[in-house]
């Protein structure tokens, strides 16, 4: 298999630099205390892997998975970066107390009888004294657990909204309320399922945390490395070789991973120097790899945590939100491989032989077992398995076909790191949504949601497109602040209801949500994968961020076509009322043809460059076809409009085909 390039410390620490950023701070040691944690984060894996394959009550299910997240978070995160590497009496006193706070969950406030939990969670209409001082402790921790793993941002944010649980009562229409009383919003956040062991937790717990696992083994046993060759070989000797295989390898990668900064950096680390010999400049280059970076996040089977979080909401099956992200997800890749066609014309491409002395077969014939548990994941679940057995399995299986061959075999040192890295990887997700649950059981105690919804449908005007727009700028705002998971769990409660009400099916307006919240993975000033991907190529990281929204842009129209057009869904597998299998063609096609005309309407470039003129052509049948609800009274409908946009696309086509063709 190729070997990885070297790359220089400075950057090798920038790019560390930026994945804490996105991950946390986290220790690194060695010795007792490094065998200590590795042992509690194993010991975490195999806790879910068994709750995975056996029955664990819901409640218990969630108090475990935070008292070992939050524990490890304490003991693994220091509270400031002066105490990296060493874990302070304080750091050992809060993981003690995690457990201290669970343990008194468990028993009931009895200590020592493990029945007295449900006279602990019925009191909660009532609480006693000592129930209000450990919940208060909770929610510290928590907040201290997610200041330490993503920032100050999420903690303060859960304090503002506590705040308005607390004084609301004191604002003007129409975003008063009766206010409540600290000790109430303790309880509710402590005693019931609407805060910390909320939905978001629940997903964390049962799903989130084994898909990580999955990821990370499938890193350890070489399965990342493979996909990048593989997708390198694939593509050799083609004249956009590069950019094809970054696009396929991001999708290969990035499917189980669902991480957008680890993709950039693990493809980018192969892919640049090749990509420079190709004739790409640092910046193309590095928007290049955070686009397809942010590809993860949208690809199966992982989708990124937020996507689970949207069967919890929805009450849908997992494989019912995969299967409404396909389109979408081919879309985006279309639109990638779009730019890529471009760009090998634009900047003169050269074909570079990308695979090393073998070709695809020799890497199929060795290692293309690899593939098995991707596919095992998907096929478990069609088969009728939830996501959580099917993952479980392809962990298994992932495991077992390792040792097919000796150099990817996870003979048990290897697969303890990976089992524990699992867990590890997931500790961020799992702060970040106890860290949620306090923001969602004060908007969901206080009615915040149908007050915000209110206040954007009036703002709008009623106008659905309006609304959409304002929600978009919304979710793409929060964003900015926090991470993708977050973002979607606040917008998910806050800013949903407004499309819903508008008309819009709930499914479409979920994923409406979280398509633009993930746009903010590359987006400043927490543009994390292009950042990491600019230290790669060491080019500015804000034109980098500019590029990579050049090469994500078209495709981020499509979730507008799924809320707005009345056959929009057809791009979700959904059938509109009244119409049959064909709209889901023709939206689809029409789709794709708009991601086709804005991406040239966005390079400027074809055949050969576009003129003024043909770019605003392209601009005006892209939005015809991505938009066609704007100008569809005028024009005699959806299907007219589109017609249209077509029209204008082929048309421009011919004009610079002749032009092109046209002697000098």
């Amino acid at each position: 298999m190729a070997a990885t390039p070297e790359v220089g410390d400075d950057e090798r620490r920038r790019v560390e630099a930026l994945i804490e950023q996105e991950e946390g701070v986290t220790h690194r040691l060695v010795g007792l205390w490094g065998a200590v944690l590795t042992g509690i984060a194993v010991a975490m894996t195999l806790f879910h892997l068994y709750a995975a394959a056996s029955t664990i009550d819901q409640q218990t299910m969630r108090e475990v998975h935070v008292a070992f997240a939050l524990s490890l978070v304490f003991l693994l995160f220091p509270a400031t970066r002066a105490w990296r590497n060493r874990i302070a009496p304080w750091d050992v006193g809060a993981a003690a107390l995690v457990l201290v706070v669970i343990w008194y969950m468990t028993t009931g406030g009895t200590w020592t009888n493990l029945a007295g939990k449900d006279d602990f969670l019925d009191r909660y209409v009532s609480p006693e004294r000592m129930d209000l001082v450990v919940g208060a402790v909770l929610i510290l921790l928590v907040l201290e657990a997610t200041r330490r793993t993503t920032g100050l941002i999420m903690p303060v944010l859960a304090l503002l909204f506590w705040i308005y649980a607390l004084f609301g009562n004191h604002l003007p229409a129409p975003w008063t309320h009766k206010g409540y009383p600290a000790s109430d919003m303790v309880a509710e956040l402590y005693m019931t399922l609407n805060g910390i062991f909320g939905s978001a937790i629940d997903v964390s717990a049962t799903v989130i945390v084994l898909f990580t696992i999955f990821g990370a083994v499938l890193q350890a046993s070489g399965a990342g490395k493979f996909f990048i060759d593989f997708s390198m070989r694939a593509m050799k000797g083609q004249r956009n070789a590069t950019g094809r295989a970054v696009v396929l390898s991001s999708f290969l990668l990035g499917g189980p991973s669902g991480s957008g900064v680890a993709t950039t950096v693990t493809i980018g680390t192969v892919a640049w120097p090749i990509m420079k010999r190709a004739g790409y400049g640092p910046s193309a280059a590095g928007g290049l790899l955070a686009a397809g970076g942010l590809g993860a996040i949208l690809s199966p089977p992982v989708l990124g945590a937020a996507a689970f979080l949207i069967a919890e909401y929805l009450k849908m099956s997992y494989l019912e939100i995969v299967r409404m992200a396909l389109i979408p997800t081919c879309l985006y890749y279309f639109g990638l491989l779009v730019m890529t066609e471009i760009d090998a014309r634009r900047y003169d491409l050269k074909p570079v032989d990308t695979g090393g002395d073998q070709g695809v077969r020799y890497l199929l014939t060795r290692y293309g077992f690899h593939f098995t548990s991707l596919i095992s994941v998907v096929a478990l679940m069609i088969w009728g398995f939830s996501a959580t057995y099917a993952v479980f399995w392809s962990i298994l299986l992932a495991i077992a076909v390792s040792y097919l061959r000796s150099d990817t075999a996870l003979f048990p040192p290897k697969l303890l790191n990976a089992l524990a890295a699992g867990s590890i990887q997931a500790l961020g997700v799992a702060a970040t949504c106890a860290c949620a649950g306090i923001i969602v059981g004060v908007i969901t105690k206080t009615g915040l949601a149908l007050k915000f919804s209110g206040i954007v449908i009036d703002l709008a005007g009623g106008s659905l497109f309006l609304t959409a727009l304002y929600t978009s700028l919304i979710v793409w705002i929060v964003g900015l602040a926090v991470p993708v998971t977050a973002s979607y769990i606040m917008c998910a409660v806050i800013a949903a209801p407004a499309l819903i009400k508008l008309g819009v099916p709930d499914y479409a307006a979920h994923m409406f949500i979280f398509y633009y919240a993930v746009l903010s993975e590359v987006s400043p000033p927490t543009a994390l994968s292009p950042f990491a991907a600019a230290t790669l190529t060491r080019a500015d990281p804000y034109i980098t961020t500019l590029q990579s929204w050049k090469y994500a842009l078209p495709a981020f129209f499509v979730p507008f076509v799924f809320v707005l057009d009345p056959i929009g869904i057809g791009l979700l597998l959904q059938t509109p009322k009244g119409e049959g299998w064909l709209s889901i063609v023709w939206v689809t096609l029409g789709t794709a043809a708009g991601i086709l005309a804005l991406a040239l309407a966005a390079q400027g470039f074809a055949r050969v460059r576009l003129g003024v003129g043909e770019r605003l052509v392209c601009l005006a049948a892209g939005l015809a076809l991505t938009f066609p609800d704007l100008v569809d009274q005028w024009v005699g409908g959806t299907w007219a409009a589109r017609a249209i946009g077509l029209a204008l696309l082929v048309g421009v086509f011919v004009l610079h085909w002749r032009r092109k063709a046209a002697p000098a």
